[in-house]
This record gives C-alpha cells, structure tokens and sequence, in this order.
C-alpha cells in the first residue's frame, strides 16, 4: 500500500494537531483496545506505518461516535481519518469478513442485514388495522415520509419499536408515508466502515427517488440515518427530523395526548448519533417526562458526556479485535441498575440491540427492562 507522507495529513488536515491527547483521552473505547487516536494521528502526520494498515485491525474497534472530533481544541477531525484508514483498506480487501459479508449485503440486497429487497416491508402486514400506512409507491402522497431504516425492516425487536411509532404517529395527526420495498438502506454506516463508492451510489439512489416522489419531509428513528440524511445528503434538499423531534412537537401543540399512568423508575441513555453528534437531548426527556406517573432518573454520564453502546461504525457486524475489557453496554446497564432504574430508555435501534444483549449477559434480566421512547409513549396512550 504505497501512501506519501501527505496523503492522510492534508486531507484531513492533521497539521494543526499539537498532540493534546484529548482524542484518546476521550474515546470509550481506548482502555479496552490497542485502538490509540493520537498515535494515529501523529503517524499519519509522519507517514509512519501507513504501508501496514492491513495489520492495524483495531481501526475496526472504533464505533464512529465522534468523541474524538468533538473534544479536539482544534477543530480536527481525527473520526474521519479513520474512516479515511478503513477505506483504504476497503480498496485493499484487508477487511474483516463480516464486514465484507455486510457490504456485499448493501449492493446486493440494498440493505447491510441480508434481507431480500422484495420483502423490506413485510413488518407492515402485523401492524393493528386501524393503523393505515400510506406509500409514497403506491402513489400515495403525505406531508412525511417515514424513512423506517435498515435494522427496523430487518430486526424483529426493532419491528416492534416501529409498530409502536406508526401507532403514536396516529394518534399525533401525522401524516405519514413510507417508500414500501422501494426503500433502500441510507448509507450511514456503510460510509464509516470505509466504503465511499457505496456510499455515494446509494445517497444518488436514494435522493433521485425522493424527489421523485416529491418529497421534502423525512422523519426517521434511527439516529444513524437522521444522521446522514440531515448532515452527509445534499444540504437543503430535506428537511430531516428524528421521531423524538416531530412527536415532542406534537405533544406540545396538544394533538399527542398521555393520559394513562406509567408507574415505573426509568433513566434514559443518549445514542450517540442523536445525542452528541445532533445535539437532539432534551425532545426525548420531554417526551418522558410528560407520561403520567413516570419517576425519571438522570443517569451520571448523559448529555454530552453519554457513554457509546458501541453499536455504531459497522461495530454491528464485526466483533472488537482486542476487547479485553467489559463491553461499554454492559457498564451502561449497570449505570441504570444503580440508579434503581425498571427501565432503560433509548431513542436507537442500535442502542436497543446492544443494551437488550448487555442486559442479559450481564444478568440483569429480571431488574431492568430496554425500551425506546416510542414504546413507552404507547403505554401511556393506551
């Protein structure tokens, strides 16, 4: 892999870099991996070991949460260097095979999970019947599309979050579409795991279908795609929204109403891509905190200080290189268990995924209890 010395330092303008060690200092998950940010950044200034990436297998550790970025003084941006690494790579074939098996996924079946494309919207067909679901493909037409994601039209638990949202979308007067099997997965992760040519095929596709269909208004649940959509997709084109957003607005113009009492102790954890990345923290809070009943608990790292699941950057199809300490879900649920918490809330598919698997391998099982937003929303609407 023949790189100059200025291939990574000027793209990514790693020059003003004065070595603070903020980056590492910041990253969850530096103390579990040889992954080491500063180390990175200083040898790509050099142009030290650049020819030996392909050994570098803890660039695949990195879960993309943006830590790094945010608490650079400069104003660097040391995730996208990785990112710039792992494509690299990408050209190389010196990729995980869960990787590559997640790839070739995408191109073939437009979605990271496998599933067939004729078969995106099958979740649809257990929805209530007093739940209608318009599609933009259909020739329907509505002021949002519902852009369910990947993980939702793939993932059974996640199934059951969605089920949840188009329900309290009902019961909010909004009115919603969906793009049917002609949805495709939005590019987010792809693009942190390395692949740029993917990537940008799948915003070209994605983007002349929205237009196509005339749409200005998209509303997602996954922070990841809220992500890519709102930042990486032609600026201005859309008007972008997660589900926290549009439904806290509807429960503050009082079309959303919470009248049924929730009894349980809950605390809430920030997904990093909504969180940190959007600044999207106090929608889902309101919406918490307005459910009858309700006693929420702050946990100690929230916010801007929220600890990464480390679902994100393709972590969902590639096991860690050289985890050798507690997985920072698992630290996560026991942050909830200390508070007395009956309930871990989130607002991220990925979240849910690796809370749920923390909760049980952390045996937690008959204390604490993963839920999105949405799903306790219905609770109390019902």
């Amino acid at each position: 892999m023949e790189l100059s010395e200025q291939t990574f330092a000027q793209k990514f303008d790693l020059y003003g870099c004065f070595q603070c060690g903020k980056c590492t200092g910041g990253c969850p998950v530096s103390l579990k991996s040889k992954l080491n940010i500063r180390r990175l950044m200083i040898e790509a200034i050099l142009g030290r070991n650049l020819d030996r990436l392909g050994e570098r297998e803890e660039l695949w550790d990195c879960t993309t949460c943006k830590t790094c970025t945010i608490r650079c003084p400069r104003g660097l941006k040391p995730m996208d260097l990785v990112i710039g690494m792992r494509g690299m790579l990408v050209e190389e074939g010196h990729i995980p095979k869960t990787i590559i098996e997640a790839m070739e996924n995408t191109y073939k079946h437009r979605n990271p999970w496998g599933k067939p494309k004729n078969k995106r919207t099958e979740w649809t067909k257990t929805l209530p019947e007093d739940v209608k679901v318009k599609n933009f493909s259909e020739g329907d037409r509505a002021e949002f599309l519902y852009f369910a994601g990947c993980t939702a039209s793939s993932d059974p638990r996640i199934q059951e979050v969605a089920k949840a949202l188009l329900f309290s979308f009902q019961q909010g007067e909004v009115d919603f579409g969906i793009l049917g099997n002609e949805e495709q997965c939005c590019g987010n992760e792809i693009r942190r795991m390395g692949e740029a040519g993917l990537f940008e095929e799948l915003v070209e596709g994605n983007v002349n279908r929205f237009e196509s269909y005339q749409i200005e208004r998209i509303v997602t649940m996954c922070p990841h795609g809220f992500n890519v959509l709102k930042n990486e997709y032609p600026q201005g084109r859309f008007d972008v929204l997660h589900t926290t957003q549009l439904l806290a607005k509807r429960l503050e113009e009082g079309k959303l109403s919470l009248k049924k009492e929730v009894k349980k102790v809950v605390t809430y954890h920030d997904p990093c891509f909504l969180g940190k990345q959007n600044s999207v923290f106090d929608e889902p809070r309101i919406l918490l905190k307005a459910i009858p009943g309700l006693t929420f608990k702050e946990m100690d790292r929230s916010r801007e200080r929220s600890l990464c699941c480390e679902g994100g950057g393709g972590r969902m199809w590639v096991e860690a290189s050289s985890d050798t300490g507690q997985r920072l879900a698992e630290i996560r649920v026991n942050d909830a268990v200390e508070l007395d918490a009956e309930i871990l809330v989130t607002a991220c598919p990925f979240c849910i995924l690796t809370l749920e698997d923390a909760v049980k391998t952390s045996g937690h099982e008959d204390r604490l209890r993963v839920m999105d937003v949405t799903e306790l929303l219905v609770e109390a609407i019902e």
